[in-house]
């Protein structure tokens, strides 16, 4: 990066992620374009030779228009947190613990790597060393441990959610630490566990992949979902942890993946287990106020038009700040 010159600007295309790379070499050059997410590869130019072109008259629905199908996805429409609490209580672990065995196994070793390197800004440590040893904040902390060597390049696996590694962790580490703590049966742990993920997945499905709105708020909402479903809770228990925790912190913005990231999970985390003691101790945020609306999913659909909608032009803000600072 010192020694080779590089340059990066901002394009807007219509698209929420979109990003076009060209390199060049003396006489050759290569172009490569990805657009609506990760993996779908548009375009593809070796020096004047075009190898892949899928951005041509039908480029909106190649590169995906409001809301296209992607081929990689499943339909999720059927996710609601009371048939999620359902599934978790009803369904068969058998199928569900090898991918939750290696969440468990992946996400826990990197937490731990996280509190015994020098990663980042070190969150994971710093919230043990000034806010005690308690359960509560040992859960905030390791999860924030796992992000601080995650974003600072640990080369640890991560079983993710909801497309990220930061998400998969927030919904897992927490929940696996207060596992630990209540001494809960493995099944039990299972179950909490497939609550936690599935609610992630269904707040981040009318975000979308990527947002101005932080991930890790999802993430760090269902993991106090999880953490109350190991204590007994029910399904009204649940909603009200899930709108309160919501409530408090989605505000949060996404600039990109680094070791802020760790900061912001501890506050998601926090307010998770926040909003489940708020239920616990009888107090609740109800409809108007603020973008809290009547019943769970409706509180769900208000913060995915938010993130999905309201947050395009912050997204456009971040992007220029963090050019104008490189």
């Amino acid at each position: 990066m010192k020694e080779v010159p590089i340059s990066v600007e901002a394009i807007d295309n219509g698209f929420i992620f979109d990003i076009i790379v060209a390199l060049y070499h003396s006489a050759d050059s290569a172009v490569v374009r990805i657009c609506r997410y990760h993996t779908n590869i548009v375009f593809i130019q070796k020096n004047s030779d075009i190898l892949l072109d899928n951005t041509a008259a039908e480029s909106k629905p190649a590169c995906g228009g409001d809301n296209p199908a992607e081929d990689d996805l499943s339909d999720r429409n059927l996710l609601t947190i009371a048939d999620i609490f359902d599934f978790a209580n009803t369904c068969d672990t058998a199928d569900v613990c090898p991918v939750l065995d290696t969440q468990i196994q992946y996400n826990t070793q990197i937490s731990e790597e996280g509190l015994l390197g020098d990663y980042g800004a070190n969150i994971g440590s710093t919230m043990l060393k000034f806010y005690g040893d308690d359960v509560r904040n040992r859960a905030i902390a390791k999860a924030a441990a796992g992000s601080d060597a995650r974003m600072s390049g640990c080369e640890l696996p991560v079983v993710i959610n909801s497309g990220s590694g930061n998400q998969g962790i927030t919904v897992s580490v927490p929940v696996i630490e207060y596992a630990k703590a209540l001494a809960v049966p493995k099944d039990r742990l299972y179950r909490a566990l497939a609550l936690s993920n599935l609610i992630a997945i269904h707040e981040k499905t009318g975000i979308g992949r990527l947002s101005a709105y932080c991930g890790a708020v999802s993430a760090g909402c269902a993991a106090g979902c999880g953490i109350a479903y190991l204590q007994g809770a029910d399904l009204k228990a649940i909603s009200h942890t899930l709108v309160n925790s919501l409530a408090i912190v989605s505000g949060i913005i996404c600039d990109g993946a680094k070791p802020s990231c760790a900061a912001k999970i501890a506050s998601s985390v926090q307010a998770g287990i926040m909003g489940y003691h708020m239920y616990q101790n009888g107090q609740q945020f109800r409809g108007g106020d603020g973008i809290v609306t009547k019943g769970v999913e409706n509180t769900i659909r208000n913060v995915s038009q938010l993130g999905r909608e309201g947050m395009r032009e912050t997204d456009k803000e971040i992007v220029k700040i963090m050019l104008q600072e490189s």
